[in-house]
Formats: C-alpha cells, sequence, structure tokens
C-alpha cells in the first residue's frame, strides 16, 4: 500500500525544487493515484494545499520550537516537520501518530539519523499544545504572536501566511481593511458552478437533486439565477452532467463581468486571453448562433485547453486561435462589436486558490507585468468597432493593475467608462477578488 504522507511529501518537495504551479502538481499527483480510496486522496490533498497555504506560519512555529532554522533544513526533513505541524493544527490526527508516521517517513527517506531530530520537535509541540486542546483554547492564537507584540505588516504575515512584501500591497490600497481581505482569502470557499445559461429552472432542479444524491451541498447564489455554490463536490469531473457539459466550474465574480457586458444576440466577439475559456462560453451563449465567439491566448497549449471546454460545453458557434495579444494583428483592427480582455495579472484575488502564487511575486516582477499590461492593451483596444465595447479584467487587488489601467484606456485610447469600475473583494462574498470595468469606444 503506497504511504499516503509519502505521496504528500513527494509533492511538496516537487513544488519547492521545480518552483511549478501547486494546482498542476495536486492534480497529477491525483491522476497518477486515481486508485487510491477517496478519503486517501483527499488527505494527500488536504495535506499539500494545506502545508502550501500556511507555510509562513509553520516556518514560524517550527523556528521557535526547533534549534535548527527552517531555511537550514534540508528539504525532506523541513516538509516533513511542516506536515507534522499542519496535521497537530488543522487536523484530528492523534499527536501520538503523526510523531510516529513522521519519524518513519524520515527513515524511509534516507534520514534515520534525523529521527529524533524530528521526534523531538514535534512531541515538544505536541505536549505545549494538548493542554490548550483540552481547555478547547484556540491553539493558533496561543502559538502566534500578539498584534501589539510586533510589527503590524509581520504580525500580518505570520497570522495569514503571507509574505509581508503583499500585506504593503494591500495595505497601501485598503488600509485597516487589510485584514479582513487576508481573513476572507484565508477561508475555504465552496466551487461556483455555473449551469448553462439557457436551461430552465427545471431542467437545473434535475441536475441539482442528481449532485445532492452524491453527497454535495448547493446554495444558489444570490444575483445569478444559473450558478450555485457547492461543497462536498470531491472531483467536479465526475458530478451528473458534467459530461454532458451541462455545467462549468467559473468564479461568480467573473460570471458578473460578462454578464454585465450585456450581449446582445448576432454580436461578434473577441477574447482576447481567453484561457481555460470561461468568460468565452458565456460569451457564446449570451450572442448565440447568429454571433461569433473568437478566443485567443498564447501558446498551443492554452489554446488546446480552450478547445477541450468548447467541446466539451458544446459550443458551436466559436473558434480558437493561437495569438499572442501584446502583438497587434491590423486585419482584426475594429472588426469587433465586443472585445473581452482580461489581462495576466499579479492574481491577488485568487491567492485562496491558487496557493503559490504569493510566494513568486518580486517587484521586478511587478512592473514587469504592468508594462504588459500596456502592451497588451494598445495591441488590443484597436480591435473593437466604433460604438463597441471593451472588458477589461483582472483577478487582482491592486490599483496599479486596474483603476490605473482603465484611466490609461481611457486616455490614450480614447473609450469611456460605461459600468464601473467594480472591484469584488473576497471579504464580501464567497468569491474571488476580482476587478473589471466595461468601457465603449467613443
Amino acid at each position: 500500500m503506497e504511504n499516503i504522507r509519502g505521496i504528500a511529501l513527494d509533492a511538496l518537495l516537487e513544488a519547492e525544487s521545480l518552483g511549478r504551479a501547486s494546482s498542476g502538481i495536486i492534480t497529477d499527483i491525483l491522476n497518477k493515484y486515481d486508485y487510491l480510496d477517496q478519503r486517501d486522496k483527499a488527505f494527500i490533498k488536504l495535506l499539500f494545499e494545506g502545508v502550501t497555504e500556511r507555510r509562513i506560519t509553520l516556518d514560524f512555529i517550527l523556528d521557535k520550537r526547533s534549534s535548527v532554522k527552517t531555511r537550514k533544513m534540508k528539504p525532506v526533513i523541513r516538509n516533513i516537520l511542516r506536515m507534522g505541524v499542519y496535521q497537530m493544527l488543522y487536523t484530528d490526527a492523534p499527536s501520538y501518530a503523526i510523531c510516529k508516521e513522521s519519524v518513519n517517513l524520515a527513515g524511509k527517506r534516507g534520514f534515520k539519523g534525523l529521527g529524533g531530530f524530528v521526534n523531538g520537535v514535534l512531541r515538544n509541540l505536541a505536549r505545549e499544545i494538548e493542554p490548550l486542546a483540552k481547555e478547547n483554547k484556540d491553539i493558533t492564537n496561543v502559538l502566534l504572536p500578539k498584534k501589539n507584540e510586533t510589527d503590524i505588516k509581520r504580525y500580518l504575515s505570520i497570522r495569514y501566511s503571507i509574505p509581508e512584501v503583499i500585506i504593503s500591497i494591500i495595505m497601501k490600497d485598503y488600509g485597516e481593511r487589510t485584514e479582513s481581505i487576508l481573513s476572507a482569502m484565508s477561508e475555504t470557499k465552496p466551487v461556483s458552478i455555473r449551469f448553462r445559461s439557457y436551461m430552465s429552472d427545471g431542467e437545473i432542479t434535475k441536475v441539482i437533486k442528481s449532485m445532492e444524491e452524491s453527497g454535495v451541498i448547493l446554495k444558489q447564489d444570490a444575483d445569478v439565477r444559473f450558478v450555485y455554490r457547492a461543497s462536498h463536490t470531491g472531483d467536479v469531473r465526475k458530478l451528473p452532467g458534467y459530461d454532458e457539459g451541462l455545467f462549468y466550474i467559473q468564479d461568480v465574480s467573473s460570471i458578473k463581468a460578462v454578464i454585465s457586458l450585456d450581449i446582445q444576440k448576432g454580436e461578434k466577439i473577441l477574447d482576447c486571453c481567453a484561457a481555460p475559456g470561461g468568460k468565452s462560453i458565456l460569451a457564446s451563449e449570451f450572442t448565440g448562433d447568429e454571433g461569433s465567439v473568437t478566443s485567443c491566448d498564447v501558446s498551443e497549449d492554452k489554446a488546446d485547453l480552450i478547445r477541450d471546454n468548447f467541446e466539451r460545453l458544446g459550443c458551436k458557434n466559436t473558434n480558437v486561435i493561437v495569438k499572442d495579444a501584446s502583438i497587434n494583428d491590423s486585419s482584426f483592427n475594429e472588426a469587433y462589436d465586443t472585445v473581452i480582455l482580461d489581462v495576466p495579472c499579479s492574481g491577488l484575488g485568487i491567492m485562496g486558490k491558487k496557493r503559490d502564487i504569493k510566494y513568486n511575486l518580486t517587484e521586478e516582477g511587478l512592473a514587469s507585468l504592468e508594462e504588459l499590461q500596456k502592451k497588451i492593451i494598445d495591441s488590443c483596444v484597436p480591435y473593437v468597432k466604433k460604438g463597441g465595447k471593451l472588458l477589461y479584467s483582472t483577478c487582482t487587488l491592486r490599483h496599479a493593475e486596474n483603476e490605473e489601467r482603465v484611466l490609461y484606456i481611457t486616455e490614450k485610447h480614447g473609450f469611456e467608462i460605461v459600468k464601473g469600475p467594480v472591484t469584488l473583494l473576497p471579504d464580501e462574498a464567497e468569491q474571488d477578488g476580482f476587478f473589471y470595468c466595461i468601457l465603449k469606444k467613443k
């Protein structure tokens, strides 16, 4: 039988050494071990995503209780200890079992001589937290620094496991609301399921009943009729209606942006940075067979991802092109009624889902992103017909990538705002952080 914690360890080591996106790593791991029991796969996912999400918090706790700082530990030992601390704080696993399994895992990976070190660190932590658990105290609150004991940025960084460079950005733009935003990002949110917009309430209800019979809990969105929040979904590809293309997984914030375009039947639409294709699919439903949606992205891999989603959802009025959005194609100029421009961004609004985004941001990288956004804007806004619409959107919260870019579009390219700008913050509802603005070409 496979060692479940060992599989999670391998995924963490791959993420640390290769710098590959965590979402891709865990997907590949779960596909590789698809034969495992569902509970085992869920535990692997919990460990991998939990340790990735809480890395700064876990390292703070370890550094306070270990003679060797985490940055100086061997990668295998560092991640075994991170997994051990995570299990003690965020799962119901008994401390003695966590210690035993961690020591055994170190031995299996060729570090039997460090088993005593692993055991000592985890057992000392267990002795510290077990009395707190018996008194039903918030263990994390006891282990982490108090707000008045340290610099506010450091306090927020440790508590919410967010690098201080990002704390500074959010504090600059949102001030006293920063902690509320960070807290919301750290919460596990339901999956947002979007049914086909043309499905009747009766058709949707039929699929929902099938989902509920498989253990899924669903709640209809307050604003959008065909969107439901779902928990306990497991692998969404195995849900009733998935193979038939009856629904698409898409955050409600992105859905609201497309709805705000008020797309009419027969419109000719261009989605410039389309992968994985969610906005294009919804736009194709609104414009109908009388219209068309052309979806572009920079690589063949991304184009294939869009094509796969179009095929599953049965989109007939769509086509996919590999195209670099930062390079203007004069044959597209003034050819489209509506252009969707969801530009590459820092992704601060979706840190709760893409857990490794926050560890890879740098000031240099942010500056480079801002320049790329300007190039894409300069390249793509000419594609809008006179009197046509432009949707500018990002999944970040930074004013520099949002409001300032809208100002750039209005001042340089002769557009006027017709809706927005709208910033959807993660502490407002069960949604991602998202920004969008609808503009019209004069």
